[in-house]
């Protein structure tokens, strides 16, 4: 019999199975669900048609809610949907609830996180060999801990509020080696960008992507979340890393509970195997209006931008920041440059944490880069016409999130190039796409 991938092992782990095959319908049961503020109230109307107007959640500590899509606005049915999850926070008895009052105040609320995918991991939600499912497609994000984390709609969701169990299908595994030593001037987002552009949107469609190498090795977990985190745009189902001495010194230092960690046996089966030498690689971007129409960034000189976006679940970490304060430090913005850091934490980080002597805000500032945004997920999705960073008008944009879809980001003869910060940052110094290593 053949050997198991890593996601075939915790699937099978959580069907109560020894083995499981690519196809099989398999019942899983689900050890944490997470919706938000868009999907929420949707999953919870279905909840309560189907279960019943009483109904209980089936369990009140797997359940993780997070409004973090379209807060920060007075458009009053956005706020609303946030208004029905406090109500059934406070009916359900929910014990993970990180709410959010307004622009003003957030910094002076503990209990608000920022963009789930990266408030899940912040907040020890994300652990090896587990099962996550969110109400989000970027929930493919938390694959970089070594679990099965994949996006579902609010029927399915629904279903797991009452149940804790969902029904299936093993993906076939597609596996990329990353190797080599990463050159200075690429980053996390120049490998799944190459990677979405060589295979397409449509190339890995229902499948896992688990990514290896001692490039992926050398990685640090957000580096690694970046990987995971776009899946999504070229299919997948979920992306996958082994968990490593990296990955638990970040999930035991934020959570106390056990797990497991699985790993790819050595005779698996595999749909496809591709090999990437990374010291061969150069910064890319994705040219509108889809992640796989990839360009070297080199290529894209003669264009010119009205603004850069560095922000995102995909590019609003910490390390996202600093990689961009690398380039901006000392030079000064030729368009205006959005900050909207993913989290609370790392919107702190920008005002304590230092590069070459000065925090990251002081660098920003002092290259006239805006000041930075309350964490959410902003404009990467549109959102009402307040949102900060939206793209109101037909303009070029150079930005560290996921999706360049006509429409994706506001307007829908916007133009956005998807690019890592060290990309974004470059272009804001020169109002067109530009290489990274004109500035390094």
């Amino acid at each position: 019999m053949a050997g198991m991938t890593m996601t075939e092992k915790i699937l099978a782990k959580a069907a109560g199975r020894d083995h499981v095959n690519p196809g099989e319908n398999i019942w899983v049961n689900v050890d944490v669900l997470m919706t938000h503020d868009v999907c929420g109230p949707g999953t919870i109307g279905i909840f309560k048609k189907e279960f019943g107007a009483d109904a209980k959640v089936w369990d009140k500590e797997k359940v993780v809610i997070i409004p973090d899509h379209y807060i920060f606005t007075k458009d009053e049915r956005a706020n609303r949907n946030v208004d029905i999850l406090r109500d059934f926070v406070k009916e359900q008895d929910i014990k993970y609830f990180y709410d959010i009052t307004d622009r003003a105040d957030f910094k002076a609320n503990p209990d608000y996180k920022g963009v789930c995918h990266i408030a899940l991991a912040q907040e020890g939600h994300t652990r090896p060999g587990e099962i996550l499912f969110g109400t989000d497609s970027h929930t493919c994000n938390a694959g970089a801990f070594g679990q099965f984390a994949t996006g579902i709609g609010n029927t399915d969701a629904a279903f797991i509020l009452g149940t804790g169990k969902l029904l299936v299908k093993v993906p076939a595994t597609m596996r990329f080696i990353l190797q080599g030593k990463l050159p200075k001037y690429l980053l996390a987002k120049d490998l799944i960008l190459q990677i979405i552009g060589d295979i397409g949107v449509a190339g890995a469609t229902y499948r896992s992507m688990e990514f290896a190498g001692n490039t992926v090795e050398a990685m640090t977990m957000e580096e690694r979340m970046t990987l995971c985190n776009m899946v999504i745009e070229a299919g997948g189902k979920n992306g996958v890393i082994a968990p490593d001495q990296t990955t638990f010194d970040y999930v035991t230092s934020r959570t106390n509970k056990a797990f497991e960690a699985f790993y790819t046996d050595s005779n698996a089966n595999f749909y496809s195997d591709r090999t990437y030498d990374v010291s061969q690689l150069e910064p890319v971007v994705a040219k509108p209006h889809s992640p796989d129409n990839k360009e070297l960034a080199r290529n894209c000189r003669d264009i010119k931008i009205d603004r850069v976006y560095i922000g995102s679940c995909t590019g609003g970490k910490t390390s996202d920041f600093l990689h961009a304060a690398e380039i901006l430090k000392g030079n000064q913005v030729k368009v205006p440059t959005y900050l909207v850091p993913a989290t609370q934490k790392v919107y702190e980080d920008l005002f304590t944490l230092k590069y070459d002597g000065q925090t990251l805000s002081e660098i920003f500032l002092n290259a006239g880069c805006i000041e930075p945004a309350a964490p959410s997920c902003a404009a990467c999705l549109g959102g009402p016409k307040d949102t900060f960073g939206r793209l109101n008008e037909p303009e070029n944009c150079v930005s560290t999130t996921n999706r360049n879809f006509p429409g994706r980001m506001g307007n829908k003869e916007a133009g956005v190039f998807l690019a890592s910060p060290y990309t974004a940052a470059a272009s804001a110094l020169t109002g067109k796409v530009t290489d990274p290593r004109d500035f390094m």
